[in-house]
This record gives structure tokens, sequence and C-alpha cells, in this order.
């Protein structure tokens, strides 16, 4: 016995449905997006300090300030200016006793 093709999509679609629920209900909260506020940005270098809750508690922050490199994630990214909010994750590295941290992100319109 066959089943009607309207039928076989119905029980395709309803399946969907349900598994999409099942992830929803049971999976994770997803990524949490780190926001920051834009103190500045010297275009020497590159050097931009960001504040607010996520700046302060990403590795290499000092006094609830979090600064260093900022590496663009795009090529057209709009050029951070003081207060601007600031979308970012960064990487803190050392070697040979020396410390960096590179921020990655744009400004969020």
């Amino acid at each position: 016995m066959t089943l009607p093709t309207p039928v076989f999509f119905a029980g395709g679609a309803l399946c969907l449905l349900a598994g999409y629920f099942i992830g929803d209900v049971t999976g994770s909260g997803g990524v949490t997006q780190t926001v920051g506020t834009v103190i500045s940005y010297k275009s020497t270098g590159s050097q931009l300090c960001l504040s607010g809750d996520a700046a302060a508690s990403a590795e290499g922050a000092k006094d609830g300030t979090l600064c260093g490199r900022w590496r663009r994630s795009d090529a057209g990214a709009t050029v951070p200016s003081k207060g601007d909010n600031f979308r970012f994750f960064s990487i803190r590295t050392s070697a040979d006793g020396e410390s960096q941290t590179v921020i990655y992100g744009n400004v969020v319109s």
C-alpha cells in the first residue's frame, strides 16, 4: 500500500515541525552576544577600548575596560566612535612574556 502524495508531504512536515520544537525546548540558549560601548578608538595602531559588562568580564580587561587591537570582521565596517555600541569577541595571546588582546567585531546600528 502506498500513501497519497499529500499525506506523505503532510507527515514529513509534521516530523520536521516536531523536531524543531523538540530542539527548541531541549537545546541550549544559543550564542550570547557580547556588546560593549566604545570609549576610544585610535586609528594609529587600531587601538580600541570598550566598556560595559561584556567588556569588563573579557580576559585582559583592566578596571572594567577592555583595550586591544581592533581587527575588522568586514572590510566595509564602520569605524568606531566614542559612544557607539560595538558587538565583539576578543582573544588574548601571550608570547615571550608579552600579552596582546585582539578585538574582532563591528559597530552595531
